[in-house]
């Protein structure tokens, strides 16, 4: 049974057949109860992953301007130990970075074994924007392509699931989000005069994203897209694809230690032995 929101890898992708409105005909308290129930496995599946230490597992977050990628990552995986999950974003190249190859930044990123991590853009925006406003040129870029095919290669080879997600959004629904960030005082900070200026790009990011679907999607690393418009079914459908792809890692605790037995004669003598409760009272 295909998945819901799996791009078939290879396949011919069209964004503009493809609705970013989904979950409006939902029961909103049901996929609330779901989300929430959904959490709750993310975070015992986590606990797994970090105890066993032979994985780890990169979710990757693609979209437009406004599709929410910061919002998704901050409310989907709110619940999990912050001491194995690490969130970067990705900006314009330092001249450092700008100095080495396109991955080499990325690549310094990817979680250990064990670790979760969530990239807000990624080394993707190398095919994506600099293509767009003719940074590289397209042969050049479907050289780009080929080397991160090969680098997903080494990722899955090294034990890294990597879950990439397109968060799929309309053109008018970016509209009213940019708005909204004029309108509302307390949203003031997030408006960049810039994403007016990408706007005028909207066709040709979507022909890109197209193409970067179509030649980047592996059965080892698929692209998800999730319909972003309605806010509460993007969270639930991203923790619905972290809870399936953890599922199918098969993650186990690691072996018990019989060794440890020998403890327990100490632990039990102390939980045997009255506590003595201090009445002295001291003053500063």
């Amino acid at each position: 049974m295909a998945h819901p929101f799996r791009l078939p890898p290879g396949k011919e992708v069209k964004l503009r057949k493809i609705s970013a409105e989904a979950g409006e005909n939902l029961d909103k308290d049901k996929l609330k109860q779901e989300a929430e129930e959904l959490k709750e496995k993310l975070e015992k599946l986590q606990e797994k992953l970090y105890a066993g230490r032979e994985k780890a597992i990169l979710f990757l977050f693609q979209g437009m301007d406004t599709s929410g990628k910061d919002g998704v990552i901050r409310k989907a995986f709110a619940g999990v130990n912050p001491q194995g999950f690490r969130v970067h974003s990705f900006k314009a190249p330092t001249a450092e970075e700008a100095a080495h190859d396109f991955l080499w930044r990325a690549h310094q990123l990817i979680p250990a074994r064990g670790y979760m991590a969530a990239f807000n853009r990624s080394y993707y925006e190398d095919v994506l924007i600099t293509r767009v406003h003719g940074q590289v040129s397209d042969a050049e870029a479907k050289r780009r392509l080929k080397h991160i095919r090969h680098f997903e290669e080494l990722l899955a080879d090294s034990g890294v699931v990597l879950v990439k997600i397109f968060l799929h959004i309309s053109k008018e629904f970016q509209l009213e989000k940019l708005k909204d960030r004029i309108v509302n005082p307390d949203k003031n900070w997030k408006f960049d005069p810039n994403d007016l200026v990408e706007r005028k790009s909207w066709e040709a990011y979507q022909r890109c994203y197209e193409e970067v679907f179509e030649n980047s999607g592996t059965p080892d690393a698929p692209w998800h897209l999730v319909p972003a418009d309605n806010r509460k079914y993007r969270d639930w459908a991203v923790l619905r694809i972290a809870v399936e792809t953890l599922e199918g890692m098969k993650l186990n605790f690691p072996a018990p230690h019989p060794e440890l037995q020998k403890f327990l004669p100490e632990i039990e003598q102390e939980q045997k032995t009255p506590q003595k409760i201090s009445t002295t009272s001291e003053t500063l």
